[in-house]
């Protein structure tokens, strides 16, 4: 079976073909399709010529550059950094950084790689404050170095359209030795408070006895009726034996009749 194409038809076909292929390659570069959390910083010719939103959006091939950055928070882990703090204790600590993009349009200009240039800025940030910290501090008060860090880095990531909402210390790796240091000052600690604690219930104790002696002296009876009852708890007990003094006073009245 012979095909045989009319030579004026195939240049036809050609000079519809090639406009079509053309206009299909410039509308599938033109049209930019961006997400709700994205914006699309567009640079024309090299200048910067304004930020896109959401949606579908047409720039001009060739002329226009749509670059996307996310408006999403970023969870950024600050890797282990070796601190020697304000009491030249040597430790290791890591931390966890949270920010967003506010201005698309800095974070692209301002800075060449504004995610390498943040996480670099939280490791030297994170050596540089917890070197000013002793150690009880930045074992006690970890709210009060978060904030002040998270204040650092938020006013210096400003310029770069860059706003940082927290900052989380996660681990602090102390050395072994210094662990078992701490231990033993946590011992010494809860004894001292336990001998704090028994010395206060003896003087407690010793008061009460005290006033109980100014009542028994003041009426003699009492006394032999704190006798009969401390006969009375010790027989309880099951002894066959049983010794307890007796006053003078309880066979007075019958040495008197002689």
């Amino acid at each position: 079976m012979n095909i045989q194409f009319n030579p004026q038809e195939f240049d036809m076909l050609i000079a519809y073909a090639v406009p079509v292929a053309l206009a299909i390659f410039i509308i599938a570069n033109a049209v930019r399709v961006l997400f709700e959390y994205e914006r699309g910083v567009v640079f024309r010719l090299g200048r910067y010529a304004g930020v896109k939103g959401p949606g579908l959006r047409f720039i001009i091939p060739g002329i226009d550059k749509l670059v996307k950055v996310s408006l999403r928070t970023v969870a950024m882990d600050v890797p282990p950094q070796d601190v020697i703090t304000k009491d030249n204790v040597s430790v290791k600590v890591n931390a966890v950084l949270y920010f967003r993009v506010l201005a698309p349009e800095k974070a692209l200009i301002q800075v060449e790689n504004y995610l390498y240039a943040t996480s670099q800025l939280a490791q030297t940030t994170l050596r540089s404050v917890l070197g000013q910290s002793e150690l009880d501090e930045l074992l006690a008060h970890r709210d009060k170095i978060n904030l002040e860090l998270q204040q650092i880095l938020d006013r210096q990531t400003d310029a770069w359209g860059i706003k940082v909402s927290n900052v989380e210390v996660k681990h602090i790796d102390l050395p072994a030795e210094m662990q078992r240091a701490m231990a033993r000052q946590a011992e010494a600690e809860r004894e001292r408070r336990s001998k704090v604690i028994h010395a206060e219930g003896e003087f407690q104790a010793s008061q009460k006895l005290a006033e109980a002696a100014k009542v028994i002296s003041a009426e003699p009876g009492a006394l032999q009726l704190r006798f009969l009852q401390t006969l009375t708890e010790v027989a309880t007990e099951k002894n066959s034996t049983i010794l307890f003094p007796i006053p003078i006073d309880l066979i007075k009245p019958f040495l008197d009749r002689k």
